[in-house]
């Protein structure tokens, strides 16, 4: 038995998943005839309170699109040194778009209205244009950590103030939502008057194979469409896929919270290691912890993988585990239970 817990993208498609994907109506997407991309679209879209949807083929494709839209060359994006379209994403800001970043050091990933306020460029020919904030929840390079929503609030305040464009990187948006109090559905259907554009991933959580849905505005989804065809991202009949982002929003929203509890009983296992230097706070369901120099990551990781466990290098002797559809409560004890050999056999 192979244990992948190097992200929570390596899920396969369940028989229900794959039953729906099999039967699923198809057309041309390029051509907006696919009735199962249109029914995700406006599934989605209803879901986060927004007038549309665009199916893209991932969440890095659908955030390159909205910044594409957003920004002119020369203009500057605010987001924090942790976000994914900083960190993994090849670049594509300055590459498709043109635009340079203003990093935040914040919590976790996250940052204040008072941050980005201080933030903003003058109005001075040396400095570039401020136009766009970009939030990434939960922040993978954070630890899976959840925003606060007063300060998502404060922060949309800010940019309609200022007429900047405020986008959410939502590829685990549904984590962050697991987790908040009863009335969660309200917050999530506030979304389209909060942001300017929210992309969301299907593949990861939720199970998917493919797959991020952006949405915004008619206006704002009329050009993502035209952009994502520049892109190289128009799909045919890519209602097989869009099936199972379906599939996936009707049976695999609630059970996020098993992988909540998994990562929060290896957080618990891995606090009391002797080889653990420190561990991020376990919000969701990404576990992040730094080893101590005198056990190598590579060897930790090398050690694990000899025991049938995958687990990710996030940095100079840090290591990421992430829970997932296909992290079975079996595979959790044997994972807990190598931890303990390790614990004996290796004294620090």
């Amino acid at each position: 038995m192979v244990i992948d817990l190097r992200s929570d993208t390596v899920t396969k498609p369940t028989r229900g998943m794959l039953e729906a994907m099999f039967s699923a109506k198809v057309g041309d997407d390029v051509f907006n005839e696919d009735p199962t991309v249109i029914a995700l679209e406006e599934k989605m879209a209803k879901m986060f309170g927004a007038e549309a949807g665009l199916f893209c083929s991932s969440g890095t494709m659908a955030n390159q699109i909205a910044i594409k839209i957003h920004t002119k060359p020369g203009d500057e994006i605010i987001c924090d040194s942790l976000s994914h379209i900083y960190n993994y994403e090849g670049g594509g800001a300055a590459l498709n778009s043109g635009v340079s970043v203003k990093l935040m050091n914040g919590n976790l990933g996250r940052f204040s209205a008072c941050d980005v306020e201080n933030a903003i460029n003058p109005d001075d020919v040396h400095y570039p244009v401020t136009k766009m904030v970009a939030i990434e929840n939960t922040c993978n390079k954070g630890g899976g950590s959840i925003w606060d929503w007063k300060e998502i609030e404060k922060i949309s305040l800010l940019c309609k103030e200022k007429n900047f464009r405020f986008h959410l990187d939502g590829a685990r948006i549904f984590n962050a939502l697991e987790k908040l109090p009863k009335g969660k559905n309200k917050v999530a259907s506030s979304f389209g008057k909060i942001f300017s554009s929210v992309s969301v991933c299907l593949s990861k959580g939720l199970g998917a194979p493919v797959g991020s849905v952006l949405l915004g505005d008619k206006n704002f989804i009329y050009q993502a469409r035209r952009v994502r065809k520049v892109f190289g991202g128009g799909m045919r009949q890519a209602g097989y896929l869009a099936a199972a982002g379906i599939y996936a929003l009707d049976n695999n929203i609630e059970r996020l919270k098993e992988d909540h509890y998994r990562a929060k009983q290896l957080e618990k296992k891995i606090k009391n290691l002797p080889f653990v230097k420190s561990v991020f706070p376990v919000g969701t369901n990404i576990v992040i912890f730094e080893l101590t120099e005198t056990y190598k990551a590579e060897d930790f990781i090398s050690n694990l993988f000899k025991k049938n466990i995958k687990v990710i290098m996030m940095g100079p002797q840090k290591v990421r585990m992430v829970t997932h559809l296909d992290f079975t409560d079996e595979m959790l004890e044997s994972v807990l239970e190598v931890l303990g050999e390790m614990q004996e056999r290796i004294k620090i």
